[in-house]
């Protein structure tokens, strides 16, 4: 079954063109320059992959993260537990329940780019343009729910692509072997669904996606030894783990917290949480969704007694419509958090209490959305209510610091 009949008029104005001038060495074949290979690899929205060659086996076919991990198998291992392999989790198929085609797709542009995986979508939904026929083989049927798999990076036409081997490859490889460019070294290649066009959603006027503007204008951008691109901090060493503020190893990576206290008059006093973002290359935390709370607590011989919180973050209201705050650090910057109490003698202390908390915005859209759940689709709910403990269970504390009144 050909590809395009099974797609029908799911991609409306789908266009792709690829180039024949490659040689083929080693498994490899050299590409065509950055610019040209970006602006020909996410091409919007991404073509059909049509018809695989006849000297393809099943497996070489397959659009199937597993058929991959079939040889990549430490790539494959860290992509299942990394986030690109949860994209289309709960917490958005129970909005897509909610939106049309058109607005689904915007969605699905980063979180299942493939235009199989679009396909297989719409059909579970019942969209007017879902294919009418079954999805061929070499297209899993879980294929959409398996989120950001590794064909909406490496595959295109049933070709592959991939980064400068590291090591001189066999000269028999499967599938034809790959199409080299320095593309997959390059931030740009991230930006594509971490960077949002100037025309896109504002909040205060600010790119609600505005990732690679913010590494750019940070010293990590700079040519030169310091420089960092997105990859040599989130894919070390090749890593297909794309760990970010999930995971506390890189958050303690990225910032430096210190906690100092501060006499005003009488018994009055003021704990100042220092937070200088030192090893993120873009605003900590980089956009609305994740927010770190500084819990300031005192301690003496009665006990704990907790002074108040602050976020660090962008904080806009669950309709993305207005601002609350904006506390995110800069690269490279640092910003002071102040917490006044009231504390006599020197039998004290501060704690301050660092809490991540990756999913807090949509923690506060899961809450409201559950408070309306009668007016949702019955299907999405069970959606909701679980994409809801996801965010939930993913909080966790960071550290904790104590600052001590200096003795007179």
């Amino acid at each position: 079954m050909l590809m395009p009949t099974w797609l029908g008029n799911v991609l409306r104005g789908a266009a792709f063109v690829l180039s024949a001038a490659f040689l083929v060495g080693c498994g490899e074949k050299p590409g065509p320059a950055v610019d040209a290979f970006l602006e020909r690899h996410w091409a919007e929205p991404i073509a059909p992959q049509g018809t695989p060659p006849r000297s393809f086996s099943a497996l070489e076919a397959s659009l199937g993260p597993q058929a991959c991990g079939q040889c990549h198998t430490e790539q494959y291992a860290d992509w299942r537990q990394s986030l690109h392999s949860r994209t289309l989790g709960p917490g958005l198929r129970w909005q897509l329940m909610l939106m049309s085609q058109e607005q689904g797709n915007r969605c699905l542009r980063c979180h299942t780019p493939l235009a199989e995986q679009k396909a297989l979508v719409a059909l579970e939904l019942g969209w007017p343009n879902a294919p009418k026929q079954p999805p061929p083989d070499f297209v899993p049927p879980d294929l959409a729910h398996q989120g950001l798999v590794c064909a909406a990076c490496h595959v295109r036409g049933h070709e592959r692509f991939g980064p400068p081997p590291r090591a001189e490859l066999p000269k028999e490889v499967p599938h034809g072997g790959f199409t080299v460019s320095k593309a997959f070294q390059d931030s740009r290649f991230c930006a594509h669904c971490h960077q949002f066009p100037d025309d896109g959603p504002r909040v205060a006027g600010k790119l609600q996606e505005d990732t690679y503007a913010e590494w750019l204008a940070s010293d990590y951008s700079k040519e030169g030894p310091g420089r960092q691109t997105c990859q040599s901090c989130h894919m070390p060493e090749r890593k297909h783990q794309w760990r970010g503020i999930h995971d506390p190893e890189m958050t303690r990576s990225a910032i430096e917290v210190r906690l100092d206290l501060r006499e005003l008059d009488g018994e009055r006093r003021e704990a100042v949480a220092t937070v200088r973002n030192s090893g993120a290359g873009h605003h900590f935390p980089t956009y609305m969704v994740p927010k770190v709370e500084l819990a300031f607590v005192r301690h003496d011989a009665a006990g704990a007694h907790a002074l108040g919180s602050q976020l660090i973050g962008w904080q806009v209201d669950t309709g993305i419509t207005r601002e609350i705050a904006d506390t995110r650090i800069p690269a490279g910057e640092a910003r002071e958090f102040r917490q006044a109490f009231t504390a006599s003698g020197e039998d004290w202390h501060v704690e301050l209490i660092v809490r991540v908390l990756p999913g807090e915005h949509y923690e506060r859209i899961f809450r409201d959305s559950l408070g309306r759940a009668a007016q949702l689709p019955p299907a999405a709910v069970p959606l909701l209510r679980q994409a809801l403990a996801n965010v939930e269970a993913a909080r966790y504390e960071l550290m904790r610091v104590e600052a001590r009144p200096i003795a007179n």
